[in-house]
């Protein structure tokens, strides 16, 4: 296999994990609206749905109730693992093998992979003739290219009439990603993310439901595949780091060692010939999207910033009210925060459209709110509290009451992180973050003052502080040490897809990749 077999595969399975999977994600979640289910859940405790979903997992079986409607499917799509992710057993002895032994589980469509997602759209959501066809042969070369891949190759014969097939079906699920499309097919190799992705699109839990059989020829195919995973230093994931019950990152395989060297410069950008004039000083708001795209707030000229991160294919968004911080909400959308408004508003970067503005009560405002996400929902400051809302129905729904007005909002994993925003007046040199886990308030003292944030793959963070230092925090948040390197910030982001550090000082954005 030549490394544009590879590039070709990695493109390929970009497109499925960036494109279709929160595609058919969203299109579940719309059908399930649509029919007024509150949730997931919901959906699929509907008779009709798990009778569905039941027989396309069990054959031969007979149900107690809805004999009519029984099937018994000679393939069964529906495997062991993704029956177990949707449903539990109802505790108590069943009669008999029946759907009404089942109940679902507390999923949400993030939860959900392509294979599964389309296996559920297909089946159970009425779908228009085209888009039915669409959704099978999109599942179809999933399996086809992607699920039993193990060379992590696609040849140029193969690659041109796929790509084109894709397209079409993606398009007609949503005319708006062409866009993306094209920024995927320009992508090249990420040999990190290419493995990262491969471990995600293999089925393996499908392979290993077959050792049952225990056959020659399905041991040494599994053999073959843990043999590949683990020369690529990879896990059964879907990426190096691991995930903790509300799939945020956590820990990645090996921990970095306090104040280690894990960065190299790659490039830099001089937002002033960007930007122009000089406003770039006045950028605090940045998020580096998965796909490598930085999308920066210009408050002053009262507009979003969108770029490659070599400064190329200059891009804006015009925003009135003077946008202060942004973060990504998904492949495509952002959500900001305004320096003279109480509303966050949400803007699709792909096509330049403002896709709604939430107005939200007691956010602070007047000086602008920091904002982040949190298992699935938006997260900005308020006076003396946290708040979190859902951006779907524009609802505050949880409140975490802090001692002061927080500021400078960062998420890792079930830890909310923040400072005092008046720490500058009486020189408060803490770091203070809301723990889920055990419901507390906890603080780690610097020799000055913090000012930013990220979280890096093994779940450590490096903290930008005001005397220009930038200091690495134990996963833990009980120690740390002072990065060696001479990463003097302003601001400071870890992207876990793209494995590259950005950060901004003065009119400067430096890029640099992990060692």
């Amino acid at each position: 296999m030549d490394k544009e077999d590879k590039r070709r595969y990695f493109v390929v399975g970009s497109v499925y994990l960036e494109v279709v999977t929160p595609l058919f994600q969203h299109k579940l979640e719309e059908k399930y609206i649509d029919l007024n289910f509150r949730c997931l859940k919901d959906f699929l405790d509907n008779t009709a749905v798990l009778h569905t979903l039941f027989h396309l997992r069990h054959r031969n079986a007979w149900c107690c109730t809805d004999k009519a409607n029984c099937r018994s499917h000679g393939a069964l799509p529906l495997n062991h693992h993704q029956w177990k992710q949707l449903y539990a057993e109802n505790p108590g002895p069943g009669i008999h093998n029946c759907f009404c032994k089942y109940t679902a589980k507390s999923v949400e469509p993030e939860g959900l992979d392509v294979s599964l997602c389309g296996l559920i759209l297909f089946n159970c959501c009425n779908l228009g003739p085209l888009d039915q066809e669409a959704v099978s042969i999109l599942r179809r070369n999933k399996n086809d290219y992607l699920s039993h891949n193990t060379t992590c190759g696609i040849t140029k014969d193969e690659y041109g009439p796929l790509m084109d097939e894709l397209k079409t079906n993606i398009l007609q699920l949503d005319q708006t990603k062409q866009d993306e499309l094209i920024r995927i097919q320009r992508r090249p190799l990420d040999d990190a993310l290419c493995n990262k992705y491969m471990t995600t699109l293999l089925n393996i839990h499908e392979i290993l439901e077959k050792i049952d059989t225990n056959t020659t020829e399905t041991l040494r195919y599994v053999q073959q595949i843990w043999q590949h995973l683990t020369t690529q230093s990879l896990t059964n994931q879907t990426s190096d780091e691991k995930t903790d019950k509300q799939g945020n990152h956590k820990h990645a395989i090996k921990p970095y060692n306090l104040g280690q060297s894990i960065f190299i410069a790659h490039h830099q950008i001089d937002l002033t010939s960007v930007v122009g004039g000089d406003w770039s000083s006045d950028i605090i708001g940045i998020v580096m999207m998965d796909d490598g795209r930085l999308v920066m707030c210009l408050p002053n000229q009262n507009r979003l910033l969108i770029c490659n991160t070599d400064g190329s294919q200059v891009d804006s968004i015009d925003v009135q009210g003077g946008p202060c911080y942004v973060t990504a909400v998904n492949n495509s959308t952002v959500a900001v925060t305004l320096h003279t408004s109480n509303c966050i508003e949400m803007y699709d970067i792909h096509n330049k459209l403002k896709l709604k503005s939430i107005s939200v009560p007691g956010m602070d405002w007047w000086r602008g709110s920091d904002i982040t996400t949190i298992n699935n929902k938006l997260l900005v400051c308020g006076n003396k509290r946290l708040l979190i809302i859902d951006h779907q129905t524009g609802e505050v729904v949880q409140t975490i009451q802090t001692d002061f007005t927080p500021d400078r909002l960062h998420r890792s994993g079930d830890r909310i992180f923040y400072w005092d925003y008046f720490s500058n007046y009486d020189n408060n040199k803490k770091l203070y973050w809301y723990s889920y886990t055990d419901d507390r308030h906890h603080t780690l003292t610097f020799s000055s003052q913090p000012c930013m944030m990220t979280t890096l793959q093994d779940g450590s963070l490096y903290v930008g502080c005001y005397d220009g230092s930038v200091q690495h925090v134990s996963s833990d948040g009980k120690q740390y040490k002072t990065v060696q390197t001479n990463l003097l910030c302003g601001v400071i982001q870890y992207n876990f897809k793209q494995r590259k550090l950005i950060i901004k000082h003065n009119s400067l954005v430096k890029v640099f990749n992990e060692v």
